[in-house]
């Protein structure tokens, strides 16, 4: 693989194939309305503003999407670029679960399905090639039968599968938001519950479907791939490191994201801190460049 020393300008990159056409699968109205409600009450956030809510929601903004999804459900359990004890493994899948981006099983085989086949039109479940917004989140509001019956994209996690941890987890994720919806309101009130739960879940939503969309439109890339994944770095800024996505599509398994030096990965920084203590083995790394 040939790296470029000089990354090109901003742009996109392709347009959807208009000629085309694609079966699309009945809305699903009880998820929009799910979605929209969200929605509403993030945009209530000024009015339940306070410093302390704010901070609530980037703390939990880290722990949930940081460590949560960029380290747990990513690199730790989809690529598995990394060991860690099963103690802390199952402590980051929670915090994974309560994300609310899907149980475990879920997340992973849409990911792994995403990497087997990407951007194809059929098989990707959320293909750059069919529009941004397809990409981003309409996948989720328009869902295909292979991509969310439990039956279907279980055969992409069977290591997770066969494990009764990560059952529970995909099948009560959404629960968990009741425990700890009344945890924040219990130390702060509502601004606590607006600000941690759905301003928190809203950012993270789309900062993770940034990585789906943005990352396959524009953007540099270091490496020759074959499909179209770019390096973006304000999409890296939202996402602890996973914009790099360039890089993370030419070497999947690795933990790092980041390769050139100004490449900031927080979620590598993080790995490299558990390495340190001891609770990461194998940590795999991109080879440097010679």
């Amino acid at each position: 693989m040939t790296a470029q020393l000089t990354p090109p300008p901003l742009r996109p990159n392709f347009k959807p194939e208009p000629k085309l056409q694609l079966n699309r699968p009945p809305i699903d109205w009880v998820t929009l309305g799910f979605f929209a409600v969200f929605h509403g009450v993030a945009l209530l956030a000024p009015w339940f503003f306070s410093w302390s809510a704010l901070g609530v929601a980037i703390l939990l903004h880290w722990l949930c999407g940081g460590v949560g999804i960029c380290l747990g459900f990513h690199r730790m359990i989809s690529h598995r670029s990394f060991q860690a004890p099963r103690w802390l493994e199952y402590s980051i899948a929670f915090l994974g679960t309560l994300a609310m981006q899907g149980g475990p099983i879920f997340w992973v085989s849409g990911h792994r399905k995403h990497h087997a086949f990407t951007e194809d039109i059929q098989d990707d479940p959320y293909s750059a090639k069919r529009g941004f917004w397809w990409s981003h989140m309409l996948w989720i509001i328009y869902p295909h039968r292979d991509n969310f019956d439990k039956t279907r994209y279980s055969k992409y996690a069977p290591d997770l599968v066969r494990q009764p941890f990560y059952r529970f987890l995909n099948n009560y994720f959404l629960l968990f938001q009741v425990p700890l919806a009344l945890l924040l309101y219990a130390i702060g009130g509502w601004s606590f519950v607006v600000y941690g739960v759905f301003v928190r879940a809203v950012f993270l939503w789309h900062a993770t479907w940034l990585v789906n969309s943005a990352t396959h439109t524009w953007g540099y890339r270091n490496f020759d791939a074959k499909d179209n994944a770019r390096n973006l770095w304000w999409v890296s800024l939202v996402t602890y490191g996973e914009g790099w996505h360039n890089n993370h599509h030419t070497f999947p398994r690795a933990a790092q994201t980041g390769w050139k030096w100004w490449e900031v990965d927080v979620t590598w920084y993080t790995i490299l801190l558990f390495e340190r203590l001891g609770w990461a083995k194998k940590v795999k790394r991109i080879p440097a460049r010679r």
